[in-house]
């Protein structure tokens, strides 16, 4: 059964060492030399890294979601804390996941890298562990690594040791030493890489949360790790754990100057060196003085605002003709429309300078005459 799920991965893992073995002999590296098969392996680290670029991208999201969303999980724990019946339990996982949902974050997505990792690596253990048994014939060829490849991996030699040799399975001094040496590089470089990630890229409010105390667990557990399985593995395999590692720290690295988490010291110091050039933050606000500027350069000049005619919502009305100014007799007439069929008012001022605003009226009927009743 494990044989028919990794067949696939083992053919995938020889076809890729065997061909940078080739490439690497063409451009004048020894074929038979032990180091043009490590930076085979280095060259399959290099494959299955860049193909595992954007699970690596979402896993950086996912971090920062479940960083931002800590105080409300912390909310969650702390409402049924002491709460130990199954009812309580229950309710407290439904509301997670719900959080869970409404912000999209997958606590577990930031494993996926790992976890698919993890058959290749068992794959490569594999082609290295029978690379004895397919160079004589008693395995059969693994894709690209027949026969012959097999049987010139298996003699070639990196600083005196084969990369099919383990510390407990070879009486090699040199495998023993080599073998050392790796673990000790894969230890110290898993332990600098969480060290950093705790260090600069976690907020100070989010290192009291579960997922800073795992963090920190791991920081020191997997050397520990490394240790005690490191001494079973071949020496290839190591070379591959090892340069997974430092693609791992290097990798972090740039995630923490470029992209560091909200509220980290990484962000901080992010800052300080975007204000140094003169640069503000992706995402931030313009300064006061910038606005200023641009403000002042799209307000138009004082004479242009004088020189311009002020513009009124209100309709321009119709200039009428000349009308003749009705007598006045030193008071205001006003002329009611009584009497009269669409007629209007008509107003005469007289004070200094004559101001005579009319309008006549039309079919204007003459008043009457007043006569006295006989009894």
């Amino acid at each position: 059964m494990i044989d028919t799920l990794l067949f696939p991965l083992e053919w995938f893992v020889a076809l890729v060492m065997v061909g940078f073995h080739n490439g690497l002999s063409k451009i004048g590296m020894n074929p038979t030399s032990g180091w043009t098969w490590a930076f085979s392996v280095v060259g399959l680290v290099i494959v299955l890294r860049v193909l595992l670029i954007p699970l690596f991208v979402k896993q950086i999201k996912t971090s920062r979601r479940m960083q931002l969303i800590q105080p409300e999980i912390q909310a969650i724990q702390k409402k049924y804390k002491g709460k130990k019946d199954a009812e309580s339990r229950q309710k407290m996982t439904e509301e997670t996941m719900e959080l869970y949902k409404r912000t999209g974050t997958n606590p577990f997505s930031s494993c996926m890298p790992i976890l698919l990792q993890a058959p290749f690596f068992f794959a490569l253990f594999r082609v290295l562990n029978n690379l004895g048994k397919i160079g004589d014939g008693r395995h059969k060829s693994i894709g690209l690594m027949t026969h012959a490849a097999a049987r010139q991996a298996e003699q070639s030699t990196l600083f005196g040791a084969k990369l099919s040799d383990t510390f407990l399975g070879s009486h090699s001094l040199a495998a023993k030493v080599l073998t050392m040496g790796l673990i000790v590089l894969m230890s110290a470089t898993m332990f600098i890489t969480q060290r950093q990630l705790m260090q600069k890229n976690m907020p100070a409010a989010a290192l009291d949360n579960p997922m800073a105390k795992q963090q920190k667990i791991i920081m020191y557990v997997m050397p520990l790790f490394f240790f005690v399985t490191g001494p079973n593995f071949p020496i290839g395999v190591l070379i591959y754990w090892l340069t997974t590692n430092l693609w791992t720290m290097g990798q972090q690295f740039y995630v923490i100057r470029r992209m560091p988490a909200p509220g980290s010291a990484a962000e901080k110091a992010l800052e300080e060196r975007r204000r140094a050039k003169g640069k503000p933050m992706p995402g931030a606000a313009v300064s006061l003085d910038k606005a200023a500027a641009v403000a002042a350069a799209e307000a138009p000049a004082e004479g242009e605002d004088a020189a311009k005619p002020k513009v009124s919502g209100q309709r321009v009305q119709p200039k009428k003709g000349k009308r003749r100014p009705t007598p006045s007799t030193g008071q205001p007439t006003d002329v009611s429309s009584n009497g009269t069929s669409g007629g209007s008012t008509t107003a005469v001022s007289t004070s200094g300078d004559t101001k005579i605003t009319t309008t006549t009226a039309k079919n204007v009927a003459p008043p009457r005459a007043k006569t006295k009743r006989k009894r």
